[in-house]
């Protein structure tokens, strides 16, 4: 990066410093070989498939996405949505599925079909036409992809290609996880191949049901609209259901329960498939085997839970040899199981499974939430991998694994490999660096021992005054925005380089802590994270000189614009501005799965939607408020944001409303408004507190 930018100029251009990073990490099963994907450097969009040898260390590229598609991509609607769900915003080979042996691999890039052999090292192109999802199977005979909504497979030596079901209907679909499997259940696929690969369990969808809502574009009238099915609280979600497709045209469905939501799925050689379910309400949890042979399904095993039984990514699953592995918080920590037995100690929270073979692969956090280390199982017992202070990723599998591990020592991950939980490789990565170096003061504050960072301006010395106080939270479920990671404060500490003492806090609801620290938020998404925000800057204030509690703002996107919005609303004697990024303003028009967890349904609960809506307390905004919203959002719609707007001026608040036009609930990517965006917020939130403009 040749010219001078500004921070935030790199940082849109660079996607959050995160191109020239490698990702998506598959071992051979001899552990000679590691497949990954990386951009070519920190800013090139254009992510291609690299092998690195295990023996030499050296890296080679198997498929250059420049080379396949020198200009731009077009994707079909599946494949952008299927982004828009992952929060994908690079290029070219995004994702890639392999055969067991690692010889073939596929991908698509714009539309396209490809295959690359990986021990010849050729790229072959199989087909176009809105390719999404491409995986080969087991064997690595077949490629299996989604085209037109439909499921089709082709067979690699004679190039036959066909779609296993033909059905006709527009709201039908084979082979794709529904929006809800993908925004909120963090499920991507909707199909999965058997171990022998001569069958694949699918999914059937059908959004039939499901209520229409429409997207428009207001800055280009002639354009048409575009018509979603989107499954608000309380309404119908999609139908989903499960078959065995052949590749011998057989097809065997699976018996359905009395399960709304298909939360996950694992077919290894290890056992049957496997199906994770839940009710409406996700106060249980069911484990099924599938009998492949008449769909028949047998329980495994139940958990329940007065509120909700979250759901952990990469159970249940098999070992090789036949055990059952789940991760379970009945006793308060989530802990992993194999065979109903806990495997991990009391205190260490499981984030999630990476990967089951004959051993386990997963994260954790223990007595710090703001850390994230790798451990495996070895024999019965568990050793963590990750030696470092720092939040790690990890890949590969338990015997040879991949270690993406940040710290606040370093801007970017150093990526390493270990086998048998000793380094023996390292992997290339090459972001940009940001030009500047976030310095939090962490802090563990108040009666809950909230988790909090402190970021001052560069420069700022004890005696140079106090600052006014800028709250930059997430605050939600799910989420954390307090890790050890220097990459995660980046914008806090530009923020900060701007005359602010920023305060970063992770409060009740926050993964990491447990399950009685999350499900303190049931039936109070408004109020007990609000009250953690205050506590945090009360409890700040009362240690550090530099807070100038007579000037507090609050920003945040998504469920921090909620947040946002919430503490001028509700406690004016606390926050004098705030910037609402995309709220959720009225949960009756968020979706099912993540809004009813919390709340329950619209008709049974009016009262808890009713007390967690901002659109209910328009009328009480007393201090300065500015909203944010993408008209191109498919998440939280616009709708939400005008709803609040409407309120707001029919009581008589004064407030501003910025639309980002063509803008999704992805932030901006486009250098300038990206840029711009972020400079028109401090600027707000400096005339608001009194302040002068930006630099």
């Amino acid at each position: 990066m040749n010219e001078k930018l500004s921070f935030l100029r790199k940082q849109a251009r660079t996607q959050r410093f995160t191109l020239g990073t490698p990702r998506e990490f598959r071992v051979a099963p001899d552990g000679s070989r590691l497949l990954f994907l990386r951009s070519e450097s920190g800013t090139d969009r254009r992510n291609s498939l690299w092998e690195l040898d295990l023996a030499s260390g050296e890296e080679s590229k198997l498929v250059d996405a420049a080379v396949l598609l020198p200009g731009e991509e077009e994707l079909p609607p599946e494949e952008r949505a299927r982004r828009e769900r992952s929060r994908e915003s690079a290029g070219g080979v995004v994702g890639y599925g392999v055969d067991d042996e690692l010889r073939v691999a596929a991908f698509s890039l714009s539309s396209r079909l490809y295959t690359v052999n990986l021990i010849t090292r050729e790229v072959t192109e199989l087909g176009e036409g809105a390719v999404v999802d491409p995986r080969p199977d087991p064997t690595g005979r077949h490629v299996a992809y989604v085209r037109d909504r439909r499921l089709r497979v082709v067979e690699l030596a004679t190039g036959a290609d066909r779609a296993l079901v033909e059905e006709d209907g527009e709201d039908l679909a084979w082979g794709l996880a529904e929006f809800i499997a993908a925004e909120e259940m963090g499920r991507a696929r909707g199909y999965w191949w058997s171990p022998d690969g001569s069958c694949l369990l699918a999914e059937r969808t059908d959004r039939g049901g499901v209520p229409r809502w429409t997207i428009a574009d207001p800055a280009d009238p002639g354009s048409a609209p575009n018509t979603v099915a989107y499954p608000a609280a309380g309404t119908a979600n999609v139908a989903v259901s499960l078959s065995f497709l052949g590749l011998d045209g057989s097809r065997v469905d699976v018996e359905r329960g009395d399960w709304e939501y298909l939360a996950a799925v694992h077919w290894s050689a290890g056992g049957p498939p496997l199906l994770a379910v839940q009710p409406r309400d996700q106060r249980r949890l069911e484990i099924h085997a599938v009998d492949p042979v008449d769909g028949s399904t047998t329980l495994l095993h139940t958990e329940t839970d007065p509120d909700w039984v979250e759901l952990v990514s990469g159970v249940p699953a098999w070992t090789r040899d036949g055990r059952l592995v789940r991760v379970s918080a009945a006793d308060g920590d989530y802990r992993l199981m194999i065979n109903d037995e806990p495997v991990t100690p009391a205190g260490l929270q499981v984030r999630s499974v990476l990967d089951v073979g004959d051993e386990v692969l997963f994260s954790a956090s223990a007595e710090d939430p703001a850390q994230i280390h790798v451990y495996r199982t070895e024999g019965g017992e568990v050793v963590r991998l990750s030696t470092s202070d720092g939040v790690h990723v990890g890949g590969g599998t338990a015997e040879v694994a991949v270690l993406s591990s940040w710290s606040l020592d370093r801007t970017g991950p150093e990526v390493s490999v270990v086998r048998d939980s000793k380094p023996v490789a390292t992997v290339g990565s090459y972001p940009v660096d940001p030009g500047i170096e976030p310095r939090p003061i962490r802090l563990t504050v108040g009666e809950r021992g909230l988790r909090v960072a402190l970021l001052l301006p560069t420069g700022y010395r004890p005696g140079d005054g106090k600052l006014p106080v800028l709250l930059d939270p997430y605050g939600g479920p799910h989420a954390q925005r307090v890790l050890c990671s220097r990459n995660a404060f980046l914008t806090s500490q530009w923020l900060a380089d701007q005359g602010f003492a920023v305060l970063v806090a992770d409060g009740r609801g926050t993964p990491g802590r447990g399950r009685d620290w999350e499900k303190a938020v049931a039936g109070e998404l408004a109020d007990v994270p609000l009250a953690d925000q205050v506590d945090a800057l009360q409890a700040v204030a009362a240690e550090r000189d530099e807070l100038d509690l007579g000037r507090v703002a609050i920003r945040g996107w998504s469920f921090g614009g909620y947040l946002s919005a919430l503490a001028v609303l509700r406690r004016p004697d606390v926050f004098h501005a705030a910037v609402a990024g995309a709220p959720v303003t009225d949960w009756s028009l968020y979706d099912t799965h993540y809004t009813e967890r919390y709340l329950g349904t619209p008709g049974e609960n009016p009262e808890s939607y009713q007390r967690n809506s901002l659109i209910a307390g328009a009328a009480e905004l007393r201090r300065s408020l500015l909203i944010v919203h993408g008209l191109a959002d498919d998440n939280v719609f616009v709708a939400h944001s005008l709803r609040l707007s409407a309120a707001l001026l029919a009581a008589g608040r004064s407030h501003t409303f910025l639309p980002l036009v063509g803008t999704t609930h992805m932030s901006p990517q486009a250098e300038d408004v990206a840029e711009n965006l972020m400079r028109v917020q401090v600027d707000w939130i400096k005339a608001a507190l009194g302040m002068t403009g930006a630099d």
